[in-house]
């Protein structure tokens, strides 16, 4: 065979095998970019949090919060807390709500720096936002979720079902009828306004 030849057969060698680790590499870089289905978050999201305990180390709000484990891009995991919604005390439509300030210290002072536990369901791990949807336990075993909405300082969600629905709604009815934090004085102007839609009759206007 000819050094021409050998040549030849060499360079186009090696084309192809640079062709070959290409395809490969973007291959890969394909499959980095392609999102993750709904039931593989959904297991990533177990693994990862579901019965597992974490530290807050911000809280944003009387019903959400972080917590120390990053998340994709993220340092910390943000947390909204299921079942319930608290009112507003930053949101640029709204503004500060009736009682949110009074919601986000109450959090902040049970919360704020101590372990807590995180609880999910199977079929929900993350709301629109990308946030973790959990139930929240908090060191004395009590959960965050039912202490807001026993103290009068949340509202349940009833916009979105969830194991504890019924549940839910009889813990406010509970602090409604006692007048317990905000439903000592709340208006229905006051209320948010997904509440004055799902149960136009929860308050009369004063």
């Amino acid at each position: 065979m000819s050094r021409r030849r050998r040549t030849t057969i060499l360079v186009l060698c090696v084309g192809v095998a640079a062709f070959v680790v290409w395809l490969d590499r973007n291959h890969v870089r394909r499959s980095q970019r392609q999102p993750k289905s709904e039931h593989q978050v959904r297991a990533h999201d177990f693994e990862k949090y579901h019965e597992r305990t974490f530290t807050v180390v911000n809280v944003v709000d009387g019903d959400t919060l972080d917590i120390n484990i990053p998340d994709g891009k993220f340092n910390t995991t943000r947390v909204r807390l299921l079942g319930v919604d608290t009112p507003e005390t930053k949101h640029p439509e709204t503004g500060p709500m009736y009682f949110g300030q009074e919601a986000a210290d109450f959090a902040a002072e049970l919360a704020l720096g101590k372990q807590i536990t995180v609880y999910l369901e199977a079929a929900r791990t993350r709301g629109y936002y990308g946030r973790l949807l959990a139930y929240v336990q908090l060191p004395d075993g009590s959960i965050l979720n039912e202490v807001l909405l026993t103290e009068g300082l949340a509202y349940a969600d009833l916009r979105f079902d969830h194991s504890f629905y019924h549940k839910y709604e009889q813990l406010q009815a509970a602090a409604r009828s006692r007048k317990k934090g905000l439903w000592e004085q709340v208006t229905r102007e006051q209320l948010p306004r997904w509440l004055q839609r799902e149960n136009p009759r929860l308050l009369r206007s004063k």
